[in-house]
């Protein structure tokens, strides 16, 4: 009796290969047509292998966990001369006579004449990675895939995909395998280990999800001379990244819709300005947050400004203030920093950032001379989606144009 490859099928329209995950037939045994054979997991679903009729099965040359690219040999299949007649492998069929003075044909028909001693192919195609361009390693892109078995062994450990951006991976076109992910799990063991703290992980989470959306940044000098005089002459001392909020909130008054959320084909207007604010704490931010500051002027939220940065530092904060803001402003001046891209956070589409000042010459056509001005750095990081770099550069404009009269805020 003939013996057939059983092949890897092409099991839809953009599957290169498929993982083998487990053989349902064994060596010697008898299966009807249409029988399972072999289950295995695409990169959308997880489907059979069936046998194309009845017959026994020979010989299993597919292990377990391994991908095999479309076309490839998984199994050994003997079946009836009836039935490998039906499906176009008649054995040792003859050619059809040919008139001697007709050029030869050698090799005419050959996909459809079985010979015994070719029956079982020992090529095993591959899916082999094509990059143009520059000559980049095929592991370099990390975890662009992960399949739905690895998906399930990420959750049971916790792990998400950016957890995965390290590995290269060695499967079809760079793809990460499950061999690569244990492997790497393994190479841990050999480094200092030490939990994170959940502050940390929510930190984390939130910058993973925010990272889901196209973001920039601009960024503009700010004189801050105005600002430390108002903030000289008051009996509180109100901190700059309190005029910035008050600044901000009243700049984002005038046109809600750059600090809406994009949904569907709409704009999601804000019913209020209430601004976040970034307070460090031992391990991560907490970001308390204003209500309605375009409604209140900087005098009275002051108190509860100091009073949420306490309770902030003390991770006692009241449900109210942790509700998201509709923006944040971050002082990074403080730690020294003087232009940086703060990430906004998931909920939100701005945030608005304020370096470290600092004592720079300034041209004066007033006195016509250099003068010397404290300027620092604002920078406003948005969702692209909503806002572009020339709407992003006005509200900046708008904002430093505020601060500059700081007794209106």
């Amino acid at each position: 009796m003939p013996a057939i490859p059983i092949l890897m099928p092409q099991l839809g329209e953009s599957i290169a290969e498929a993982t083998i995950i487990r053989v349902l037939a064994g060596p010697g045994q008898e299966v009807e047509a249409g029988s399972d054979l072999f289950e295995v997991e695409t990169n959308k679903a997880t489907m059979a292998v069936a046998a194309p009729c009845a017959g026994r099965v020979i010989q299993i040359t597919a292990e377990v966990q391994q991908s095999y690219a479309v076309g490839s040999n998984l199994a050994s299949f003997e079946i009836s001369a009836e039935d490998a007649g039906a499906l176009g492998l008649n054995e040792n069929k003859e050619p059809p006579a040919s008139d001697a003075s007709a050029p030869s044909r050698e090799g005419e028909s050959l996909h459809f004449q079985f010979n015994e001693e070719d029956n079982i192919r020992d090529y095993q195609p591959k899916v082999e990675p094509v990059v143009g361009g520059l000559p980049v390693p095929a592991g370099a892109t990390g975890a662009s895939y992960i399949s739905p078995r690895m998906r399930a062994r990420m959750n049971e450990l916790g792990l998400n995909a950016s957890d995965l951006a390290g590995i290269a991976g060695t499967g079809a076109g760079g793809r990460v395998t499950v061999e690569d992910f244990e492997n790497f799990l393994r190479s841990l063991e050999q480094h200092r280990l030490t939990p994170a703290s959940p502050m940390r992980i929510a930190v984390a989470d939130s910058m993973r999800r925010s990272w889901s959306r196209p973001l920039a940044t601009v960024g503009s000098p700010v004189i801050l001379d105005a600002v430390l005089a108002h903030r000289k002459k008051a009996e509180a001392k109100p901190g700059p990244a309190l005029y910035a909020i008050r600044a901000l909130a009243l700049a984002l008054a005038e046109n809600t819709a750059v600090a809406g959320r994009l949904i569907g084909n709409r704009i999601v207007h804000p019913r209020a300005i209430d601004i976040g604010f970034a307070v460090e704490v031992e391990d991560g931010v907490l970001v308390p947050v204003l209500r309605e500051v375009e409604k209140t002027p900087l005098s009275k939220l002051l108190p509860t400004y100091n009073k949420l940065v306490e309770q902030a530092r003390a991770r006692r904060l009241p449900h109210d203030s942790s509700r998201p803001g509709i923006a944040t402003v971050t002082n990074f001046g403080t730690f020294g920093i003087v232009w940086a891209t703060p990430i906004p956070l998931p909920e939100q589409n701005l945030v608005l950032g304020l370096g470290a000042g600092s004592k720079v010459p300034r041209w004066s056509d007033e006195v016509n001379q250099f003068i010397p001005v404290t300027e620092a750095e604002l920078t406003l990081s948005f969702d692209h989606r909503i806002l572009d770099g020339g709407g992003a550069g006005r509200l900046l404009a708008r904002v430093a144009k505020l601060l500059q009269e700081p007794e209106k805020l």
